[in-house]
């Protein structure tokens, strides 16, 4: 693991301890797992990978350490396409990216523009609304399934 991703997994370890979760056992591999990731990835696509694994991990405890992550902050959830979500750490450091999502086949590419994100604290200046998070979605065809 690299550094940033073993800082995630760090933070998001002690932030489960700290909420009275025990340390070990599957939710442990879910972080680790998750840490290995640049990007989202679908809780099917979770378990397969911790299904591989020894010992395996069983795919209720995949989904229940997924909702303890969401509830926690520490992984947000994001729709990839009819009813399949992919789960993606969130940075302590607030660093962070958009995606663009093929409608058809559910790829999603991760997007960063420093424009965007100006207008975006531009747009949260003008309301009166404290915005503390956002994200952005692109659908659309990617170049696989557009041709």
């Amino acid at each position: 693991m690299t550094t940033q991703t073993n800082t995630w997994a760090e933070h998001a370890l002690e932030a489960l301890a700290d909420a009275g979760y025990r340390r070990g056992g599957a939710r442990t591999a879910v972080v680790e797992a998750l840490a290995e990731h640049d990007c989202a990835v679908t809780a099917l696509d979770l378990d397969d990978e911790l299904r591989r694994r020894r010992p395996p991990v069983g795919r209720a405890s995949v989904y229940r350490a997924l909702e303890q992550l969401e509830q926690l902050g520490l992984v947000q959830r994001i729709e990839v396409c009819r009813g399949t979500a992919g789960f993606e750490r969130v940075d302590p450091t607030g660093h962070h990216h958009h995606h663009a999502i093929c409608r058809d086949c559910g790829r999603m590419v991760p997007f960063e523009d420093p424009k965007l994100e100006r207008a975006l604290e531009q747009v949260a200046g003008t309301m009166s609304f404290d915005v503390t998070e956002h994200d952005v979605v692109l659908r659309g065809l990617c170049d696989r399934c557009a041709d």
